[in-house]
């Protein structure tokens, strides 16, 4: 949703009340030591072991100011402190004990700290915004990694907050009186929008206890609404045997194994000295305090920014995860497009939408590939994001929570043009074309087909895309309802970089087998010079894909993904992807362009 100001209309919930957590948990006023324990009943959990991916060789012999054992046991929180405080350690020890079975927080609703940064819409004078949701999560440890069972979004069913936990690790230091010491990533998604504020939490623990969990959030992607959050919190441990513990593990390890190579962002310039690329001038335009991270996939490397917070580097960078917003659009949508192509009938484009959603019974002529061009006919105003950014139609669709409101609202625009002529930015159009292909997948395989789920199987998974980036905003508030395809998906820096060669430098493939229609992504990645798609003023669009013209050092095309805010995903012929995530409306990316075009070829 490039420059979209309609999601900035959207008002705050009021009278909200969080619920609390119960059950034993300990006492920071009084806690416990290694001769007064608190007894819990523990199951028969093997001890930590090494595992692959696990280079803990230190001898745990450091020196900790930040976060200390007596700050967890008894300590408070006052203030953020400095985000290394919640990483792992360059000198840490194996851990000494396993942590496996639930964590629960107990006490959200009154403690904790909150300092609003810019609040357009007075979300903060509601309690409920101000503070964790009840959260309860469930690991299992490996060796020093401390993987969550559920790493999808996590419907909390409060009214502010959903959220969703990464893998973590755990690890050993001297001061810390014989406990082990786990930290993890986690993330607050607004509710039925796509706002990630990035935090983390941090704890001591042994075979009974644990200690208080410290958290803090110092970071976000979300343009309306910047805060930081910290506090200490009691916490419930029920140690158990997980039941799919194996599984678990073997996933985690097999993501683990998966993940592109990475440098530093800095080190483009040193493999390509040729080149002379200037990483200044690559990221000019995005205003560094309000960037999350930016980098460039190129030959099978992932050069990467840091992953910056307002208190220092973010502890799990590679874990932190990133809101799509409009890059659904391209990566749900259009990847749908062209996958029920390769699958079923090349011309999937051509079906009528009101034959497959009879609430459009009066779309009289409107195809597939109308929605997907966002040429419909219907509209309120043609000129550029006026129907995105000021329609209350467009308002009332993102606020709507249920399938049948947002649908209804989607399909209200009245019908001023002639469909497939005039282009029209709309959200609502991509969830009528995603409503539209889950019909048409249903009637091909039966009716608890789900077109995201479709992705889910032929495509990330495969690309072995992260555990977070399977689960997407749905209708109703549930796991079960409708993907919107408008946005609502998450990302890391791995899963954007194999989105991308995917789409650009593997054509489409996954091993070979091809898995999107040749054709249809041949258009949308302006590969075919009959259809480039409709002009947007400045830009092209087509099949749920920008693309923008250059005509130096020659003629040639860059297609690529926006997101509300400030996110750009660029991919350039000569297979160089340039990508950045922010939150302060800047879109610029011509820099990085023209620096990635030193690197090879961009002409046909």
């Amino acid at each position: 949703m490039k420059k979209n100001l309609f999601l900035l209309l959207i008002l705050p919930s009021l009278a909200c009340s969080l619920l609390t957590g119960g059950g034993e948990s300990a006492d920071p006023a009084n806690p416990p030591s290694a001769t007064q324990e608190t007894v819990v009943q523990q199951p028969n959990i093997p001890a930590a072991t090494p595992t692959p991916f696990d280079p803990l060789t230190g001898s745990g012999n450091l020196t900790r100011t930040l976060l200390t054992f007596d700050d967890l046991m008894s300590g408070e929180s006052s203030s953020p402190v400095d985000d290394s405080a919640f990483a792992i350690p360059a000198d840490a020890a194996p851990p000494a004990f396993t942590f496996q079975g639930k964590l629960e927080l107990t006490d959200e609703a009154q403690a904790g700290g909150f300092q609003s940064l810019r609040d357009d819409f007075g979300y903060s004078a509601d309690p409920a915004w101000t503070h964790l949701p009840e959260m309860s999560f469930e690991f299992v440890q490996s060796g020093s990694h401390l993987i969550p069972v559920d790493q999808s979004l996590v419907y909390s069913n409060q009214p502010t907050w959903n959220y969703m936990v990464a893998p973590g690790r755990a690890w050993n230091e001297s001061g810390d009186q014989g406990f082990s010491r786990a930290s993890f990533p986690f993330a607050l998604i607004e509710r039925n929008q796509n706002c990630v504020h990035n935090g983390v939490m941090t704890f001591l623990f042994n075979d009974t206890t644990i200690s208080n969990v410290r958290y803090q959030v110092t970071q976000e992607t979300c343009m309306y609404f910047k805060f930081d959050m910290w506090g200490q919190l009691k916490a419930a441990y029920t140690p158990s045997q997980v039941a799919n513990a194996e599984a678990v593990t073997a996933a985690h390890f097999d993501w683990l194994k998966n993940q592109l190579p990475t440098k530093p962002i800095s080190a483009l310039a040193s493999d390509y000295p040729n080149a002379k690329v200037n990483e200044a001038l690559m990221s000019s335009g995005t205003t560094p305090e309000h960037t999350t991270t930016f980098g460039v996939f190129y030959n099978g490397v992932n050069y990467i920014s840091n992953c910056n917070t307002r208190h220092g580097q973010y502890a799990y960078c590679s874990e932190m995860r990133l809101p799509s917003y409009s890059t659904a659009k391209s990566v749900l949508a259009g990847m749908a497009y062209m996958r029920l192509g390769q699958l079923y009938d090349e011309n999937v484009g051509d079906i009528l939408v009101k034959e497959y959603l009879p609430e459009a019974a009066d779309w009289d002529s409107i195809t597939l590939e109308h929605t997907l061009d966002m040429a419909t006919g219907r509209y309120e105003a043609p000129t550029y994001m006026t129907d995105e950014d000021f329609s209350p139609i467009s308002t009332n669709f993102l606020v709507a929570e249920t399938y049948e409101d947002k649908l209804k609202y989607a399909l209200s625009f009245p019908a001023n043009g002639k469909p497939g002529e005039q282009w029209v930015y709309q959200s609502t159009a991509t969830f009528v074309a995603t409503q539209t292909m889950s019909a048409y997948l249903r009637q091909q395989t039966g009716s608890d087909a789900d077109l995201f789920d479709m992705l889910v199987q032929d495509v990330f998974i495969p690309l072995h895309l992260s555990p977070g980036a399977l689960s997407s905003l749905r209708t109703d508030n549930i796991p079960t309802g409708r993907a919107f395809g408008s946005h609502g998906m998450f990302y890391t820096q791995d899963d954007i970089a194999k989105i991308a060669a995917f789409l650009n430098t593997q054509s489409g493939q996954i091993n070979s087998q091809q898995i999107l229609h040749p054709d249809l992504l041949a258009a949308t990645m302006q590969r075919d010079p009959s259809d480039h798609g409709l002009s947007t003023g400045s830009e092209l669009y087509n099949n749920s894909f920008w693309a923008k013209e250059y005509r130096s050092p020659c003629q040639f095309y860059v297609p690529f993904m926006w997101g509300y805010g400030g996110i750009s995903i660029a991919m350039l012929p000569n297979g160089a992807t340039y990508y950045a995530f922010s939150d302060n409306g800047e879109f610029t990316f011509d820099g990085a362009v023209n620096e990635l075009s030193k690197l090879s070829s961009v002409c046909p």
